[in-house]
C-alpha cells in the first residue's frame, strides 16, 4: 500500500460512502485513506489460485470466499482493509459492503506491502475474536505461513513448502502447495560465469 501524496482525511462513514465510487481501491486507517497498489502476474495467479482453490473446496458448504475487491471491517469505524483472499462462513455476514466475520484472511506477499502484512495489519487483524488463520503466502519462491488461534487464543505459526499439503482448519481444506503455484514462474537466478 501506498499512502496518497495529500493524504485525504475523512471520517469512516464518508469512507464508506466515498470509496465504492472510486475507480481505484483503498484502505482505511483510523481517518487516513490509503491508496492500494498494484500487483505482479505472480501475486495475481497465486490469488486466483487460493481464491478457486477454496471456492471450489466449499461449494458446497455455508461459506463465502472473496478475492481483492472486498474489503474488511477490523475495527468498527477505524480500520478497513483488502485483504487478497478472506473466507467468512458466518451468518451475520450480511453487508453488502465489507465482511464483518471473517474466519480466514489470506495476503499474498509483495516487496511493497511484506512488512505491513505482517506487522501492523497482523497486529491489528489479530485483535478480531472471529478471525481463527491468517496466512501469509511468498510469491517469489514457494512457502506459505498459517498463524493459527489455538484454543487458548494464542496464535501459531505452521509453515509449508514445496511437496507439503496446506491445511487449513478453519474451513477444513486441504490444499497441495503445488496447486498454489500452478502457472507461476519464479525467477531463477543467472548462472554465474566461471572464467
Amino acid at each position: 500500500m501506498v499512502a496518497l501524496p495529500d493524504s485525504i482525511l475523512m471520517s469512516a462513514e464518508e469512507y464508506l460512502i466515498w470509496e465504492p465510487t472510486q475507480e481505484q481501491r483503498y484502505e482505511y486507517w483510523d481517518g487516513e485513506v490509503v491508496a492500494m497498489t498494484g500487483g505482479t502476474r505472480n501475486h495475481n495467479r497465486v490469488s486466483g489460485n487460493f481464491f478457486k482453490l477454496l471456492d471450489d473446496a466449499l461449494a458446497e458448504r455455508s461459506c463465502e470466499v472473496y478475492i481483492v475487491d472486498v474489503k474488511v471491517q477490523v475495527e468498527p469505524g477505524q480500520k478497513y482493509f483488502y485483504p487478497d483472499v478472506v473466507v467468512t462462513c458466518d451468518e451475520r455476514d450480511t453487508d453488502t459492503q465489507l465482511i464483518k466475520f471473517p474466519c480466514l484472511i489470506i495476503e499474498v506477499l509483495s516487496p511493497s506491502t511484506e512488512a505491513f502484512d505482517r506487522g501492523k495489519k497482523f497486529a491489528k487483524y489479530r485483535q478480531s475474536p472471529i478471525l481463527q488463520e491468517y496466512v501469509l503466502v511468498q510469491v517469489e519462491q514457494p512457502g506459505v505461513e498459517v498463524f493459527r488461534r489455538n484454543e487458548q487464543g494464542k496464535w501459531e505459526l505452521s509453515e509449508y513448502n514445496s511437496g507439503e499439503i496446506l491445511r487449513l482448519e478453519s474451513v477444513n481444506v486441504e490444499i497441495a502447495i503445488a496447486d498454489l503455484y500452478r502457472q507461476v514462474q519464479f525467477e531463477t537466478e543467472a548462472p554465474e560465469n566461471d572464467n
